[in-house]
């Protein structure tokens, strides 16, 4: 007798589990439209140092000059930056530049205007849509600074991104990107 009853318990125990294992589920299903903004959550502010670390020797650099204004550090070979107003924000690295703004008058990219822009240090300039994410963005002043082989300078009428090898770059601005 015990026998039957372990085994009319399992049966009863699979007839629940499979139950609940539908694969339907009723009603209709919705979605929000994809946004391109960015996330309210805060995004971490890397610090700065008062004063530079000591160097053991010279760093290698791609200038043919002494380097333009502040350097700023790469992380995992990346320098983040934003604009001093925060409409505008890039990731550099020794090959291109890549930023998001909300531009007044972007291209259409799949019938969506284009809140982004890629610079090659060759001067190859490309609208993108997309989302650089919660990066740790060094906010700049008005000024001129360095960072993995480009000058950038920022001032109140746009970012001027020049590849220090090649020469070539952009200007950037919510109005829209000027390459050069």
């Amino acid at each position: 007798m015990r026998p039957q009853v372990a085994l009319a318990g399992a049966a009863l125990a699979c007839a629940v589990a499979l139950v609940g294992c539908q694969s339907s589920i009723e009603g209709t299903a919705t979605r929000t439209p994809d946004s391109f903004s960015e996330p309210d959550f805060p995004t971490p502010r890397p610090s700065r140092p008062t004063t530079a670390p000591p160097t053991t020797g010279p760093a290698p650099s791609t200038r043919t000059g002494p380097p333009a204004g502040e350097v700023l550090a790469p992380q995992n070979g990346y320098v983040f930056i934003q604009t001093r107003t925060g409409k505008t924000r890039c990731q550099l690295d020794e090959q291109e530049v890549g930023c998001e703004s909300a531009f007044t008058n972007a291209p259409e990219i799949d019938g969506l205007p284009a809140n982004g822009v890629r610079l090659s240090a060759d001067g190859d300039l490309s609208w993108v849509l997309g989302n650089l994410g919660a990066i740790p963005a060094v906010t700049l002043d008005y000024r001129t600074y360095s960072a993995v082989g480009w000058t950038i300078e920022a001032d109140e009428n746009g970012t001027r991104f020049t590849n220090d090898g090649t020469g070539r770059g952009m200007v950037i601005s919510v109005e829209g990107v000027e390459s050069f």
